[in-house]
């Protein structure tokens, strides 16, 4: 579908349908542009959802309460790396804001627990890896990573273009462990490298996982606080149902601390929020 397929066009959104019409424009579409079907799925789904900024824009204010310095932003399976830019966002929770003054989206998730702490977290550098990296500057990559959300989803669609418009990060290709290595081996004196992925790891194998962990580990055995290290994480824990969402975790050294930050829905619907900024060195 290169062009507008005008038989599916007439029965989605804004235009009003019905399931039979509906059924008959999708079918005929499938086998009018099977070919083209067929070869844009051989890539999987890159959904790169803006709403788990949320817990990054959270997490990233507990890790600065622990080392107040500027953050070298690493991401893994970053996809078109949006949320890379969270510090272009905001967070809005009971009329108060948390982010940028002057915010390209606003983020409104269900919230439970503490409000996120005042600290300010200052990304230095940023940059992201992928196995199949989409670039939202990209007319026909934004196009694809819009077209995984529901055409009736406005408002993910109307998140993900504001994304786009203030992406600038550089997502590199290839196998997330072995470009941490190199990563962690040349982050600078005066920053903390804020390694962070959301939905990501859990769909690493369990070697890449094992060896990921170690290389962090390693590195933070290593860290001092003037060089120090934090991992944020928001993943899966073995709840299959989806019901309880992902758990969001933050790990900081010097001191290997670990903090259990709540949960969040897999798509930033909600957060569950837990840590109420006790323990801040």
């Amino acid at each position: 579908m290169t062009s507008r397929d005008e038989g599916l066009a007439a029965v989605y959104p804004p235009n009003a349908s019905n399931d039979v019409a509906l059924r008959h424009a999708v079918l005929a579409a499938i086998q009018t542009h099977s070919g083209f079907l067929l070869d844009w799925t051989s890539s999987p789904p890159q959904t790169n959802e803006v709403r788990r900024s949320a817990v990054l824009i959270t997490g990233a204010r507990v890790a600065v309460q622990h080392f107040d310095l500027p953050l070298h932003l690493s991401e893994l399976g970053a996809s078109g790396g949006l949320n890379l830019m969270w510090d272009h966002y905001a967070l809005e929770l009971e009329g108060q804001r948390f982010g940028a003054d002057m915010p390209v989206l606003t983020l409104t998730p269900q919230w439970t627990g503490p409000l996120p702490p005042q600290t300010v977290p200052r990304i230095a550098s940023r940059a992201g890896v992928d196995l199949n990296p989409l670039d939202p500057r990209s007319g026909v990559d934004l196009l694809r990573l819009t077209a995984y959300l529901w055409a009736d989803q406005l408002t993910r669609l109307a998140l993900t273009r504001a994304a786009a418009s203030v992406m600038t990060a550089k997502i590199d290709k290839g196998d997330a462990v072995d470009w941490l290595a190199h990563r962690l081996v040349s982050a600078p004196q005066g920053q903390m490298h804020l390694i962070q992925h959301s939905v990501a790891w859990q769909y690493f194998p369990a070697s890449v996982q094992a060896r990921g962990t170690a290389l962090i580990e390693a590195a933070g055995a290593k860290a001092t606080p003037h060089r120090p290290l934090a991992w944020l994480s928001m993943e899966s824990d073995g709840d299959t149902t989806g019901g309880k969402g992902a758990a969001i975790t933050l790990r900081l050294w010097p001191g290997d601390v670990t903090l259990a930050l709540g949960r969040a829905d897999f798509h930033g619907r909600w957060v569950d929020w837990q840590h109420d900024g006790m323990g801040a060195r």
